[in-house]
């Protein structure tokens, strides 16, 4: 039998297939986190005269090493922003820095609280404590996709299947374009997935899934927190429901000031240093 399914072992053929099958995922998913990254090359290498995109992925590296911010949402930051002029004393006008907003909907130390790693980390544990499950994963929007940040007690299939979200056939799509929190209640018996998809979430042990939306301050979908049950799920109580908004709409806030801060403080850096 294959973990979490029940269902008997692969065959010979049908493992070669799985392994096509796997191979193409990973060569999707290569091909769309370079894709965001290839944008910020050439945007430097044209704002900057540099002599290759290997000397913009590099200024890139440092600088996201050195604020501790994600390459890809320095790089999904920075293709959004208007172009930096070289003449100008930084890439964006520098502003006080705002105190950052409280999250007392995560119940935590918010001294630890310092990135966004640890602020995902965190909302993700807290979602799976409020709808008791053990299952779970939070994902950001990027370059118009939903990319995944954290997860917790799912295999490696269901994460490199949902590495990116680009379609409308799962809950998190679906939470997010219509902005609102979505119940699969059976994942077996749902018209929300395609089969490929139904059958990534099914092989993991997923049986029942909530998605929940991380919210800025206008109101627009900036991420997706989910949990996975191991059994068939009503839909949550209006306490649960309400806490998960309330989570949706500080993290979404404190994601949005780290961006304006942070980030910007990053790619500001970044400026500096192409400009010497």
């Amino acid at each position: 039998m294959t973990e979490n399914s029940g269902t008997p072992a692969l065959r010979p053929g049908e493992r070669e297939s799985q392994d096509a099958e796997q191979q193409a995922i990973d060569a999707r998913n290569r091909k769309l986190a370079r894709a965001g990254v290839a944008r910020a090359e050439r945007l430097l290498v044209s704002s900057y005269r540099l002599s290759s995109e290997q000397e913009a992925f590099d200024l890139l590296r440092r600088a996201s090493q050195r604020f501790n911010v994600r390459l890809h949402t320095l790089v999904e930051t920075a293709v959004h922003l208007p172009a930096p002029l070289p003449g100008a004393s930084s890439w964006v006008p520098s502003r006080p820095r705002p105190a950052a907003p409280p999250l007392p909907a995560l119940r935590g130390d918010e001294r630890r609280l310092a990135d966004d790693s640890a602020v995902l980390k965190t909302a993700l544990d807290r979602t799976l404590h409020i709808t008791g499950a053990e299952m779970g994963n939070v994902q950001l929007v990027q370059n118009g996709m939903l990319r995944m940040e954290h997860h917790t007690g799912l295999n490696g299939r269901f994460t490199d299947y949902f590495t990116f979200v680009d379609t409308s056939t799962t809950s998190c799509a679906q939470a997010a374009e219509e902005n609102r929190q979505v119940t699969v209640e059976d994942v077996a018996a749902s018209d929300t997935f395609d089969e490929t998809s139904r059958h990534a979430i099914l092989q993991t042990g997923s049986r029942a899934c909530h998605s929940a939306p991380l919210l800025s301050p206008r109101g627009t979908v900036i991420g997706m927190v989910s949990s996975h049950h191991d059994q068939p799920l009503h839909h949550l109580t209006p306490a649960q429901s309400a806490a998960l908004d309330q989570l949706g709409r500080q993290v979404g806030r404190w994601l949005v000031w780290h961006r304006s801060t942070t980030v910007i403080s990053a790619l500001n850096h970044l400026h500096t240093t192409a400009t010497r």
